[in-house]
């Protein structure tokens, strides 16, 4: 065991540039991290997988909003897509669009959830989701309408057992609504400048630096402290 906790990182808003795409600074920390890292998106699940395969780390990940993991060569489905449909072709009938184009990129790969561009009905949505027994989170970069007993933090409590660490050994960071499961869950959590008001009101630390600098002063901070005696010394 190392002097370090295990990592839970958000994707969009924490590891990236405040114009969009990987902050590249962030990927040598977390390549060089001596304890697991798992990435934890609201992305489809090609999408984290694949950015683990870049970084250079174990594809460790929760995405689809804790719809979908994987760890240790093990693939862990919460989520039923087909839950969804109906919801889908209901608010689609009532004049609702997705609004990602005939080539929808952002769901075709995904298997637990939807996504739905930012600018739609979202009352229309939620009226929607409502009827059918979902849930639609506003993440900052999309709509997510999924079940209601899906979350990144509840997948975690499964990724950590399968790692061998209770969720309270783990260090989150993260930026949006959806982050805020994860963080009611770790030992510590941080929350970069840019985040909105649940990730804020619900992390131990708020940074004052914004995007990947916010995270890579946590990592900092972090990796000077050592790992503590107990959850939430950092």
């Amino acid at each position: 065991m190392t002097d370090v906790p295990p990592l839970v990182l958000d994707i969009d808003g924490t590891l990236t540039r405040p114009e969009g795409g990987i902050d590249p600074r962030a990927c040598e920390p977390i390549r060089s991290w001596p304890e697991p890292v798992v990435l934890a998106t609201g992305k489809a699940f090609p999408y984290p997988v694949a950015l683990c395969t870049f970084i250079g780390i174990e594809e460790r990940v929760i995405a689809e909003n804790g719809g979908i993991a994987h760890v240790d060569d093990e693939v862990l489905v919460h989520g039923d897509r087909e839950l969804t449909t109906s919801a889908v072709e209901e608010f689609l009938d009532a004049g609702g669009d997705l609004g990602w184009g005939q080539v929808d990129l952002v769901n075709r790969w995904r298997e637990t959830e939807v996504a739905v561009r930012l600018d739609a009905d979202e009352a229309l949505l939620r009226d929607v989701a409502g009827r059918h027994g979902l849930e639609v989170v506003d993440t900052g970069y999309a709509f997510h309408l999924k079940q209601p007993d899906m979350s990144k933090g509840l997948m975690l409590e499964r990724v950590a057992d399968r790692l061998g660490y209770d969720p309270a050994a783990f260090v989150a960071i993260g930026d949006s609504e959806n982050d805020v499961s994860t963080f009611e869950r770790v030992g510590r959590s941080y929350a970069p400048a840019n985040a909105d008001e649940r990730a804020r009101a619900a992390a131990d630390v708020v940074l004052d630096g914004e995007h990947a600098d916010g995270t890579l002063a946590a990592l900092e901070r972090i990796s000077a402290s050592g790992r503590p005696d107990g959850p939430g010394s950092y």
